[in-house]
């Protein structure tokens, strides 16, 4: 993929499968599966989000589970970085800190090891889709939390109708998105 151009928006959306009524009717689903298995739209969209990374004056890359972890991992070699997961309650093997947040019919938790976002650093966050921005903001205080700061966002997808990524702006988080889809 080296030195082959980069996909533009138009060829992005187009790996992206929009399945109707999932997971309840109404919902248009964009699964990003597709995306992940085309070589070109993975390695664009990294490569993408990478640079975003770097410009932000990010020094760590920090991943939410799940999807996160895909994308994350895979910018924070790009860009030449570190990855921290952020992970849900129970996976770290040691003493970890983290934040409640609500979801629309409950609420739940984000977790990470205080030791690996060392204090000062610059984090970039790192997931496959902003919808309602819940989690990237539970993420970034959980960033807050263990000493570092949010340089940016960077999402792959943004259902703009839910406003998440005005959320995150409102909160004075820099956020990049590669890809915007109407509708839920």
């Amino acid at each position: 993929m080296k030195g082959r151009a980069l996909l533009d928006t138009e060829q992005l959306c187009a790996t992206i499968r929009t399945v109707p009524d999932f997971p309840k009717p109404g919902i248009q689903f964009r699964d990003i599966t597709t995306l992940l298995a085309d070589p070109a739209a993975l390695h664009s969209s990294v490569a993408l989000m990478a640079e975003q990374a770097r410009a932000s004056g990010a020094t760590v890359i920090a991943g939410m589970e799940a999807r996160g972890f895909i994308f994350g991992a895979a910018v924070a070699i790009q860009a030449g970085l570190g990855f921290v997961p952020i992970r849900k309650p129970g996976k770290l093997p040691v003493q970890t800190i983290g934040v409640d947040y609500q979801l629309e019919y409950g609420t739940d938790r984000l977790e990470v090891d205080p030791e690996a976002i060392a204090p000062g650093s610059r984090v970039a966050l790192v997931d496959d889709l902003i919808a309602t921005g819940g989690t990237a903001l539970a993420a970034a205080e959980l960033v807050g939390k263990a000493g570092g700061e949010v340089a940016a966002a960077l999402f792959v997808v943004d259902l703009s109708d839910l406003g998440g990524a005005d959320r995150l702006r409102a909160a004075d988080i820099l956020v990049h998105t590669l890809l915007a889809f109407e509708g839920e």
